[in-house]
């Protein structure tokens, strides 16, 4: 069973995932610089790191549907 959702409600929700994931890229970034001056975990930093640069991405991609070419390159 699916919900039918008109397009203002689709907005909100898209705009709730969007400072979800940037709350999130903030946090890892900063477990992934307070886990590099630890020298007791390994993978500890590069995990961090790449959940950082995943919800990066996550944001990215949201910011392109709320503002298409917000992160264009110019070219």
């Amino acid at each position: 069973m699916t919900d039918v959702v008109d397009s203002d409600e689709l907005l909100r929700r898209i705009q709730r995932a969007r400072t979800c994931a940037a709350e999130e890229a903030r946090s890892w970034q900063a477990r992934s610089e307070e886990a590099e001056g630890q020298a007791n975990t390994e993978s500890g930093p590069a995990e961090a790191a790449v959940r950082a640069v995943a919800y990066e991405v996550v944001l990215r991609v949201l910011d392109e549907i709320l503002r298409p070419g917000a992160h264009a390159k110019p070219g």
